[in-house]
């Protein structure tokens, strides 16, 4: 698919983002709001950030009093003095991005630990990791926040736990939570108060006669901001770019392939050729909908949902006042699975005994309950409406409804296209996602349906894509002669069309511009060769050197681009070796981009003579130094 979970960290980003107002000191914030636990998230997703309120809402349940916070929004060299709040402690809950990096919002804390000699003796600490197997350096910042953490003095309460994406986070952190809640009592000598049912964060309010220029509809945060555009454009402040181009890339086969492009005109947004573009989603409305006519609610009613802390930085859970269809619409996650904890919450609401026990088991640690989770949930794919569709009993209140749902996420995409050549544009490649489930429901990937259908209309209408630009370290050598390797299967394609773009306008400048080689990956030449035209022509015209292309199903066996990169052993190693080449590779994580790597050890190995421990300490190296550089997603 050609949106990504996870990217190249950006430097740079914390220097472009709008200034943080930093709150006054988490310690006497703790200390006047009577918390003693607080849970830090360096999250980028939104997942972190959702465990971390988790666990601060756990706390209650054992007599204690939690609270979340954005690290990027206090000082964290103030962490010695937690010691000062009797019975306290910090809990992180830290995703890994990229290639092993923190997360934007966990960047200055992640410089400060590795700065700072600070004492943090009396500290009581415990770390949850996010990450994903499928990527080299798993899990990497939780791992060395505990690291650090215990070798500057602070006390581990209880072990690190490390989550895996790829397979199932959410029982990870579940299992770790049924853990760590006990080692926290002993250490404290609490228990649980037996408050088991459901907590309310927020209480709602609903608005009878309000003015409706007060009411959100789908702003991220100014209210009006889509009417009165400013910049800078951020993730707080996306600007609306209007869609000039959508067209189907591939001739047949009963995938749907597109090539969209946004104009950024009197936007002031920059960027450069492997950089990502964040678009904000909208909903299907036929879900929508459905959750409406399922809960027998009208969605018009304009509504707030107010913290029931006013001590909370979240005053909340999206913006506010809004209507239940906005909220549906832009704010909240309805089309992925439901996590555990909002089947728990939820049973409360189910007439069926029976019913109410298996939600209430799915969210339990048991093994049974586990299996549940993972074989009706999971592995049938049902989001929350299937969910009410397939217990007729359950009749939750909407407004709890849309306090335990997520917030629906920015999607990002490597751009296609080079600034140097369309300075006012933006292009995405990307593959429409829909396919049907275990339960013969269709399954449609949120953003690339709603991308698919912004057609280019003749009538005048101009249709707009809310988007903002994430920088990223994945970028064309600083000296035009260098050769460059690129990788990228299916839409894997997307940031070499960018670079190649940016070569050939290299040499009309008249620089001279090293070999360009690409491996180009997909399944039949005549249905979904993505840009054949463009490269053919690229390639006569001497801007790409060479245009290898792996069509896996056009024989009996399948060939993909690391069968074709064996096959050109002798000359890669020349360039890798000798003429100082980069190498990019773009598309899966899962298998290619591990398939690629074995590959290029190999031919160290065949052609270069090296060991296998060699040849991967070899590619580390280039790593390092950022000659391998990888834009991978699962």
């Amino acid at each position: 698919m050609g949106c990504m979970f996870s990217l190249p960290q950006d430097r740079l980003a914390a220097a472009e983002r709008t200034p943080q107002i930093r709150e006054t000191s988490f310690i006497e914030k703790m200390k006047k709001t009577n918390r003693n636990i607080v849970v830090f998230y360096g999250s980028q997703t939104g997942t972190a950030e959702e465990f971390a309120n988790r666990l601060a809402k756990d706390a209650q349940r054992y007599g204690m009093k939690g609270v979340a916070a954005d690290p990027e929004e206090y000082d964290l060299s103030e962490l010695s003095r937690l010691k000062e709040i009797p019975n306290s402690m910090a809990v992180f809950c830290m995703a890994t991005y990229g290639e092993g990096d923190p997360t934007d919002n966990a960047q200055e804390f992640y410089d400060w630990m590795q700065g700072t000699d600070d004492d943090l003796e009396g500290v009581n600490f415990a770390v949850f990791g996010l990450g994903n197997k499928t990527y080299e350096h798993f899990n990497a910042t939780g791992k060395y926040t505990d690291k650090r953490l215990a070798e500057l003095g602070g006390k581990r309460v209880f072990d690190l736990g490390l989550g895996d994406d790829d397979i199932n986070l959410e029982e990870d952190f579940i299992s770790w939570k049924e853990q760590f809640w006990p080692a926290v009592c002993e250490l404290f000598g609490v228990e649980a108060t037996g408050e088991d049912s459901s907590i309310r964060q927020f209480e709602l309010v609903v608005h009878n006669d309000i003015n409706m220029n007060q009411v959100y509809t789908g702003e991220m945060g100014r209210l009006k901001s889509f009417q009165t555009q400013k910049p800078p454009f951020d993730s707080k402040n996306p600007f609306l770019a209007t869609v000039t181009g959508n067209r189907k890339l591939n001739k047949g086969g009963n995938r749907h392939l597109m090539h969209i492009e946004l104009d950024i005109t009197d936007s002031k947004i920059r960027y450069d050729s492997g950089d990502h573009v964040a678009v904000y989603p909208t909903n299907d409305a036929a879900v929508v909908n459905g959750i409406g006519e399922r809960l027998g609610v009208d969605l018009d009613t304009v509504i707030s949902l107010k913290n029931l802390d006013e001590e909370s930085n979240k005053k909340h859970p999206f913006p506010c006042p809004t209507t239940y269809r906005t909220a549906l619409t832009h704010y909240l996650d309805i089309n992925n699975m439901p996590r555990t904890n909002v089947l728990y919450e939820l049973a409360q609401y189910a007439s069926d005994p029976q019913e109410q026990e298996n939600m209430r088991k799915m969210a339990s640690a048991s093994p049974e309950g586990k299996a549940l989770y993972q074989s009706w949930v999971l592995d049938s794919e049902r989001n929350i409406l299937a969910i009410l569709e397939d217990l007729p009993s359950l009749n939750p209140p909407i407004d709890h409804l849309c306090e335990l749902l997520p917030r629906l996420q920015a999607r990002y995409y490597s751009i296609a296209s080079s600034s140097k050549v369309y300075p006012t544009s933006i292009h995405i490649c990307a593959v429409v996602i829909e396919y049907t489930t275990k339960t013969e429901r269709v399954f449609k990937g949120v953003a690339t349906n709603w991308l698919k259908n912004k057609e280019v209309t003749d009538n005048g209408h101009k249709l707009t894509v809310p988007m903002y630009v994430r920088r990223s370290q994945f970028r064309l050598p600083f000296k035009p002669s260098n050769p460059i390797i690129m990788i990228g299967p299916g839409t894997g394609i997307a940031p070499f069309m960018g670079f190649i773009r940016e070569r050939a306008w290299q040499k009309e400048q008249g620089k001279e511009a090293g070999e360009t080689i690409l491996y180009f990956g997909c399944r039949h030449k005549n249905e979904d060769f993505l840009y054949q035209q463009e490269l053919e022509e690229f390639e006569r015209a001497g801007v790409l050197t060479q245009l290898n292309v792996a069509f896996s199903r056009d024989q009996e066996h399948k060939i993909y681009v690391q069968h074709l990169l064996k096959k050109n052993k002798e000359q890669l190693w020349k360039l890798i070796h000798s003429n100082n080449a980069h190498i990019y590779v773009c598309g899966d994580a899962r298998n290619m981009a591990r398939d690629v790597h074995t590959a290029f050890y190999e031919i160290a190995e065949e052609v270069g003579g090296l060991t296998h421990t060699q040849a991967v300490d070899y590619f580390k190296k280039l790593m390092t130094k950022g000659r391998y550089s990888q834009d991978v997603w699962s």
